[in-house]
């Protein structure tokens, strides 16, 4: 398991975009599994939609990608740093075949499942799927390559 705050030390990202709470199984170079619980304290809730909060799919491909970062960097000979020692960055490059199948509502978790399609360096192509119990929510490709940057 990968708790939240080795998710911190591998992602830049921060509340409010910060989007998995915890890694739950992971096989290096071939799949993942997270989780996010949604909570209606989310700030996109105030305006998606008043009255009837429904997490935006846009958001749901973002924690999706987030999860995949997190398997990309922790697989084996993934360069996780630049020739200056510090740590690459990942840039979400692409979304295929995205279709989003149901709702998720405050109090939903999010289960992200993440499989390895190929990997070119520094290009990664995954498959995702979200569920929420054993309902498929959301499912996408998705394509992301490793880029050297500074990480503040």
């Amino acid at each position: 398991m990968i708790d939240i705050k080795e998710i911190q030390e591998i992602l830049p990202h921060r509340y409010p975009f910060l989007l998995i709470d915890r890694i739950s199984d992971f096989v290096e170079g071939k799949k993942i599994i997270g989780s996010k619980n949604v909570s209606i304290n989310e700030p996109f809730f105030q305006g998606h939609f008043p009255g009837h909060p429904i997490m935006p799919g846009v958001l749901i491909i973002e924690a999706m990608a987030q999860t995949g970062i997190v398997l990309a960097h922790k697989s084996p000979g993934n360069k996780e740093t630049d020739k200056k020692g510090e740590q690459r960055l990942v840039y979400f490059t692409g979304i295929d075949k995205a279709k989003f199948r149901k709702p998720v509502f405050p109090g939903d978790q999010l289960r992200l499942e993440l499989e390895v399609l190929q990997v070119r360096s520094p290009f990664w192509k995954l498959r995702g799927m979200a569920y929420v119990q054993d309902q498929l929510v959301c499912e996408a490709e998705l394509t992301a390559m490793f880029v050297d940057g500074k990480r503040s």
